[in-house]
């Protein structure tokens, strides 16, 4: 059985978790990643299986708030559907593809390639980087591949793809708000097909914990997912209050030390 304190540290992660995300428009994966790392070695998680746990329960979260981020945008007329569909096979078949790859990959490589693409991703908003729009939407094959790399790094990382396919849509000429609003529905299948592909990749591996699916720890996916669907809405009104451009550069400045401090958890362990 979870003892009751882990418990509650995983309501303070999804609270800041769910806080976060609301207020400046991101998934989780950046920050959970890092602390679930950390939080597992603590546990007493197999060293070995650590960084898949936190990437694959991670991933299972993202499933969930997806879903409110998909309706909300969906009802503002925000989604480009033809898109979603388009781009969607290659999503799918990249994400689950590395996701389950990502089984026999040790947990040195996996936390260093997700660092050093959080850093990137922190890099560019702290400098508020934004791809500057040069040409049009692919076909269906160019949008397929396309959506075969999105779903695989982001299955490496653990995120929804933000920080990939907007960036991909308005460099494409696409509408910055039809870019979010896509992208959020994109951030379904990407969640499923990541939690399912860490399921398989975990299902034969020995030393889990209980109440695992694969790689996937429930308790911390159950209780991460309702704390920060509550929470969100009260970091979405406070972004309109607060200069979030400055809040971002101290967000990206946070980011890079919780990626840091998931290095020093991985390699000292």
């Amino acid at each position: 059985m979870i003892e009751f304190e882990w418990i509650l540290i995983y309501v303070v992660l999804g609270s800041f978790v769910g806080f976060l995300a609301g207020l400046f428009g991101i998934g989780g994966g950046g920050i959970m990643v890092p602390l679930l790392t950390t939080m597992f070695v603590i546990q007493g998680f197999p060293t070995e299986h650590t960084v898949h746990a936190a990437l694959a329960t991670s991933m299972a979260a993202i499933i969930f708030t997806s879903i409110s981020s998909l309706r909300a945008h969906h009802r503002l007329g925000g989604v480009i559907w033809p898109v979603v569909a388009k781009i969607a096979p290659g999503i799918i078949i990249g994400t689950f593809g590395f996701a389950y790859i990502a089984s026999w990959i040790p947990p040195q490589p996996l936390a260093i390639f997700f660092v050093a693409f959080m850093f990137y991703v922190s890099a560019r908003m702290f400098m508020n980087i934004k791809p500057k729009p040069s040409r049009e939407l692919p076909g269906t094959i160019g949008l397929s591949a396309a959506g075969t790399g999105i779903g695989g790094i982001s299955a490496l990382v653990a995120i929804g793809g933000g920080s990939l396919t907007v960036p991909f849509l308005t460099w494409c000429n696409v509408n910055i708000q039809k870019a979010i609003g896509t992208s959020s529905a994109v951030g379904f299948p990407i969640a499923v097909a990541g939690s399912l592909g860490y399921f398989a990749g975990g299902l034969n591996v020995e030393g889990l914990p209980d109440y695992s699916l694969g790689y996937i720890y429930l308790p911390a996916v159950l209780v991460i997912t309702f704390v920060s669907v509550l929470m969100a809405p009260y970091g979405a009104k406070l972004a309109h209050k607060l200069p979030v451009a400055t809040l971002k550069k101290l967000f990206a400045v946070m980011l890079m030390l919780l990626c840091a401090m998931m290095l020093y958890t991985v390699f000292s362990s």
